[in-house]
């Protein structure tokens, strides 16, 4: 028997294609550039926004935004990760789906001086609208601290649901943490009020 028999046809995983620029009321998703290192650093050096992330350290500087960047704007990863910004062009939080382990994973933060005025549940609304009509099968999974309520309320307002429950390592805390896993099944997207601009 021929070895050519034996192999399995390579099979191509659906790619969501490039980031978008994605508008909504109040707000523009749009990719990352380098010059959005400050405004990541200024971000990210608060222990309020980093506590609550599994990956980011603490400390957080402008050479770690820019190793984060580095590869983020270089168009070689299938990831989408998104700027949240304001009126003209402010980085104030990063929105992002990524491919990771076979699966795409939903993660997102903001500036702390943003928090409390439904722009992470506006940017979250978007991004994920936008992914599914590129992706219509596909799960999106994401995950939140368990000390981290409002997180949670915002993914389930979204319709997303809770999976399962262990621990991760958490850099910025230095330990490991409760954490709570959610996924949100192909068209269980809620409908938000949001008008969204062309």
């Amino acid at each position: 028997m021929s070895t050519t028999a034996l192999q399995r046809p390579e099979t191509k995983a659906m790619m969501p294609g490039p980031a978008p620029v994605i508008s909504t009321a109040r707000l523009t998703l749009r990719p990352h550039g380098l010059s959005d290192a400050p405004a990541i650093a200024e971000s990210l050096s608060d222990f309020a926004v980093t506590r609550m992330l599994s990956r980011v350290p603490a400390p957080f500087d402008r050479q770690d935004a820019l190793d984060w960047l580095v590869p983020v704007t270089s168009g070689a990863l299938p990831d989408w990760p998104l700027a949240i910004t304001g009126k003209d062009d402010v980085h104030i939080g990063n929105v992002s789906i990524e491919l990771r382990h076979g699966r795409w994973h939903l993660g997102y933060w903001l500036n702390r001086y943003y928090w409390r005025r439904g722009y992470m549940s506006e940017a979250v609304a978007g991004i994920i609208e936008r992914f599914s009509r590129r992706m219509p099968e596909t799960p999106i999974h994401s995950g939140v601290f368990a000390d981290n309520p409002a997180s949670l309320r915002l993914q389930e307002k979204l319709g997303f649901r809770m999976v399962g429950c262990g621990e991760i390592y958490c850099f910025a805390r230095n330990t490991m943490v409760s954490h709570i896993e959610t996924v949100l099944q192909p068209g269980m997207l809620q409908p938000r009020k949001v008008a969204y601009r062309a």
